[in-house]
């Protein structure tokens, strides 16, 4: 599985490590991604979600029940 979130889609991004002597290699930052589980009042439900640190404060802010709604309409099954 990627590593990618599934509210914001964030993935990798690319790009160069600088030495001292200043010789450039190429390297990936990955996102903070975190494997979370919710609970969904409306279905009774466990769920488990891909999701980077921004969309876990995001979740907080806004509520399970409209991102899962957003998610959906998005076209990923949950």
């Amino acid at each position: 599985m990627s590593r990618q979130c599934q509210l914001f889609g964030t993935a990798p991004s690319f790009g160069k490590t600088v030495s001292h002597s200043h010789r450039r290699s190429n390297r990936r930052f990955g996102p903070n991604i975190q494997s979370k589980r919710y609970y969904l009042a409306s279905e009774r439900r466990w769920i488990r979600l891909t999701l980077s640190t921004r969309a876990i404060k995001t979740i907080d802010r806004r509520g399970i029940e409209s991102v899962v709604a957003e998610i959906r309409r998005s076209g990923q099954k949950v």
